[in-house]
């Protein structure tokens, strides 16, 4: 599976923005895989930031999110696309990060990543 982010560039805080990614590749049922995002800040660690599970997962809902979004993000998918969205509304400073797409086969959470995206990188300026 290849994955390839689109949407990532500069905003002022308040501000929003969206990304994109496109899943591909020999064999892909993009329904079956839990698909979702990771950012990295400068000198930070990767985090988690959200995930949409595959279809039937998720008996909680359909997405999952890190506290730190959670009422500003909007992880969404369309599996006729094979795509994996992550809405950002009321963008603020910290979240300046390079935002990364993945997918996992076994892990609704993402806590096993099989396929990374290259990363987009999203800057919010004060």
């Amino acid at each position: 599976v290849q994955l390839q982010a689109f949407g990532g560039g500069l905003v002022q805080a308040g501000q929003s923005l969206r990304l994109s990614c496109a899943a591909s590749g020999p064999g892909l049922t993009f329904r079956n895989l839990a698909a979702g995002w990771f950012r990295q800040a400068p000198g930070e660690a990767r985090e988690f930031v959200g995930a949409t599970s595959w279809t039937g997962g998720f008996s909680s809902g359909p997405t999952i999110y890190a506290d730190s979004v959670k009422g500003r993000f909007t992880v969404s998918r369309d599996n006729a696309k094979n795509t994996v969205y992550l809405q950002m509304d009321s963008l603020k400073p910290e979240d300046t990060a390079i935002y990364y797409c993945a997918t996992s086969r076994s892990s609704e959470r993402l806590d096993e990543v099989d396929f990374w995206g290259r990363g987009t990188q999203v800057t919010v300026s004060s």
